[in-house]
């Protein structure tokens, strides 16, 4: 039976493999070996996970250290290790080359050809390329097109006027609203819903009205969109999403947004609409972007910030609000010594307390002494003074 390629390995293997020798593992990752070349790996296990037979890698001296101790035979490492006596097989990114015997060890699974399935609903005026799969349950609608290549999974469901590049891929019950426009090698994962309406309402006495969203969304080229992802459409205009952007699972892109190339959007980022990032811009875990925001080219955001004004190209920034990392960084400092500067801030208004209680005291005893003596006491000094 035929086997079709996998979106992100076209050169796919059947089987297991059940032993390479070092030098042959050196040979497929273009190594320099150190060691038995005859040596027999049965198996690939990250530090931490080891056992005998197996090869791991090592991307530090730490990494190394770990190895070394480890039950591993071997491992693949960047550059070479001064002083190491285990063997290791050098090459310019280890961590690179180590998914490659990976894939050896354990190919990636093989799907057979399916075609277009008679159990899934097929507009008789969508347009599919003929190598081109959809699996049982899946819906096409009106005036689609998806390009050569691609695979549409059970569940999944493209509304009309949808148009689809090539080797595209579409995983269960994710949902492409209408008008929707994905771009070649792209990947959807499960759940996500790509065109949803925007979050966008008028309040006319009391009632929230929503405003008419006739916009669309395009995805990139080269994207991947995470498992339970929404991406809303435009109002007017179209969502954007750009070539080689990387979005995981559980994020939100507000309607009207322009996300730049190559963005890496971790999970659950949430991003309010007409915000636009520049390319090459990270978001780490629960960002969240107010709305109308223009983020720069190559800018940070670390985990949980919260930005709340556009920040400029090549910057990190972190915090709520968030600010530079130096800043945040001193701030954060700051805080720590909080209940230290408290103590101190008692003490020295202990002191303050007790020097303004002695000032206060001898001031008095200063103004005793200088007043001039009372009418009454001045009589009575004169009475004392007759009677004498």
């Amino acid at each position: 039976m035929a086997t079709f390629r996998a979106v992100s390995d076209p050169l796919l293997r059947d089987g297991t493999m059940n032993s390479m020798t070092l030098s042959e593992i050196a040979q497929l990752v273009g190594g320099q070996l150190s060691g038995e070349p005859e040596l027999q790996i049965t198996g690939t296990a990250t530090l931490g996970n080891t056992q005998a037979n197996t090869i791991t890698f090592a991307t530090s001296q730490k990494a190394w250290d770990q190895f070394v101790e480890s039950a591993a035979a071997a491992a693949i490492v960047s550059g070479t290790v001064p002083g190491g006596m285990r063997p290791y097989i050098a090459v310019a990114d280890a961590e690179s080359a180590f998914a490659q015997v990976v894939a050896v060890f354990r190919p990636q699974l093989a799907r057979r050809r399916t075609g277009v399935s008679a159990q899934a609903w097929i507009d008789p005026t969508a347009i599919i390329a003929d190598d081109v799969d959809v699996y049982p349950g899946a819906f096409v609608g009106a005036n689609v097109q998806i390009g050569s290549g691609s695979t549409i999974f059970p569940g999944a469901v493209i509304l009309e006027n949808c148009t689809l590049g090539s080797q595209v891929t579409i995983f269960p019950n994710a949902v492409l609203y209408e008008n929707t426009v994905v771009g070649d090698r792209t990947i959807v994962h499960a759940g996500a819903i790509i065109g949803a309406y925007g979050f966008g309402y008028k309040t006319r006495q009391g009632t929230h009205h929503l405003v008419p969203q006739l916009g669309g969304v395009v995805i990139g080229s080269d994207v991947e969109i995470g498992a339970n992802t929404a991406i809303d459409r435009g109002t007017y205009d179209d969502t954007r999403v750009g070539d080689g952007t990387k979005i995981d699972d559980l994020v939100m892109i507000g309607h009207n947004c322009r996300i730049g190339a190559r963005n890496l959007l971790c999970s659950q980022v949430g991003i309010a609409g007409s915000c636009s990032t520049g390319d090459g811009v990270v978001m780490a875990g629960q960002v969240g972007i107010g709305d109308h925001l223009a983020i720069g080219d190559r800018v940070v955001l670390g985990a949980k910030s919260g930005v709340m004004h556009s920040i400029p190209a090549d910057q990190v920034y972190l915090g709520i609000p968030a600010i530079p990392v130096r800043e945040q960084m001193q701030v954060h400092a700051a805080t720590h010594r909080l209940p230290e500067m408290r103590k101190q801030l008692k003490e020295l208004q202990r002191q303050v307390d007790e020097l303004k209680g002695r000032w206060d005291e001898t001031h008095h005893a200063e103004q005793i002494a200088e007043a001039p003596p009372s009418n009454s006491t001045n009589l009575a000094v004169d009475q004392v003074t007759r009677a004498a």
